[in-house]
């Protein structure tokens, strides 16, 4: 995984979280913490979220890599 990959999965983590406790407990951590739904740094954090998502979406169609089991191959002698 890249290092954008980790970031955007690591801000996509910060949005889900967010809308958890919005779901819970109706408050947003995000607004709450940079001065409301209106200011302009909330509103890059969701940017921000909200991209990291779109990139996201490129995980769901890469193919998954599978780990061979390689087991000894025994010697048959005739």
């Amino acid at each position: 995984m890249s290092v954008l990959q980790r970031t955007a999965l690591f801000f996509t983590i910060i949005g889900a979280l967010n809308w958890g406790v919005m779901g819970l407990f109706q408050f947003d951590v995000v607004a709450s913490l940079f001065g409301g739904q209106a200011s302009i740094v909330s509103r890059i954090v969701y940017t921000i979220v909200g991209i990291a998502g779109l990139v996201n979406l490129g995980l769901i169609f890469k193919p998954s890599v599978e780990i061979e089991r390689s087991e000894p191959q025994v010697a048959r002698t005739m």
